[in-house]
């Protein structure tokens, strides 16, 4: 954008200074078109580089929910119905305890899942 201004300004001959040699024709004033075009351009440029500024984040990648309960289930837990003996009992207890930590399971998801 303001490399099209200095080249609109460059070729009418405008610039700093004293104009030494130039004459009278070299401080010819802007037309109002040229001013009204002049403004549309850095218009035209502020919006663009203000869309791009403004421009929403990406979407963060989609979180991938593990079943834990699949996961649990497919260790095939084994099933106590009862015993006489109480060490049958607390290895049943172990081994559900083994598979609901190989799922990860918290301790609200643990009574969950091994009481069903």
């Amino acid at each position: 954008m303001f490399l099209y201004l200095r080249m609109q300004i460059a070729a009418r001959g405008r610039g700093r200074g004293r104009g030494k040699g130039r004459g009278m024709g070299a401080n010819v004033p802007i037309t109002m078109e040229e001013l009204m075009q002049t403004q549309n351009v850095m218009m035209h440029a502020f919006m663009q580089h203000l869309q791009h500024q403004l421009a929403p984040p990406p979407p963060p990648p989609p979180v991938h929910v593990r079943d834990k309960c699949g996961e649990f289930m497919k260790g095939r837990p084994p099933i106590f119905t009862h015993s006489v003996d109480p060490m049958e009992a607390d290895d049943w207890l172990c081994a559900v305890e083994r598979q609901l930590n190989i799922a990860q399971c918290n301790d609200v998801k643990k009574v969950l899942y091994a009481s069903g």
